[in-house]
């Protein structure tokens, strides 16, 4: 089995400041790369960095460049790190894809802090998109939901069916 990694942002990739007396959160490299290297995986994998914005930020343009490179990948399984404000959105873009498993994820908090729930969102997708049919989810709260099926509660943050 191999997976593609399409790292697009949000808070999952977000990284202490760089510079100096600066307190804003910069979005980093997939967070995702360093939670394989930790625990090498039985299974062959390939990261691709598309986006390093909050997903507030993603734009269409930036949804089709996504839509884009799921569509032309080779892979037939396919895992997006994703900001969870407009990961629902991201996925409707994605759904006329029929012949791949698309997992959408995210976190809560991002991956560095000790207390995030960036590995173990994660590794639950990895562990769905094996055995999921073809189509798009949403894995949050260790849960798993079509993409058409969830909507994000606003005043708990958690992802809940319709």
């Amino acid at each position: 089995m191999k997976i593609l990694f399409l790292g697009t942002g949000g808070t999952i990739d977000k990284d202490y400041p760089r510079r100096a007396m600066t307190y804003a959160f910069e979005i980093s490299e997939p967070a995702v790369k360093r939670m394989l290297e930790v625990v090498n995986p039985n299974f062959e994998y390939e990261i691709k960095s598309l986006l390093k914005k909050d997903s507030q930020d993603i734009t269409d343009k930036d949804r089709e460049m996504i839509f884009n490179e799921a569509k032309k990948a080779k892979e037939n399984k396919i895992i997006i790190t994703h900001g969870t404000d407009t990961m629902i959105k991201t996925a409707e873009k994605l759904s006329v894809i029929k012949d791949k498993t698309i997992v959408i994820v995210g976190s809560a908090l991002p991956e560095r802090f000790i207390n995030s729930d960036a590995q173990f969102s994660v590794g639950f997708a990895i562990g769905v998109c094996s055995t999921l049919e073809n189509g798009v989810y949403i894995a949050m709260n260790g849960r798993i939901y079509k993409w058409n099926e969830v909507k994000k509660d606003q005043k708990t943050g958690k992802f809940i069916e319709k």
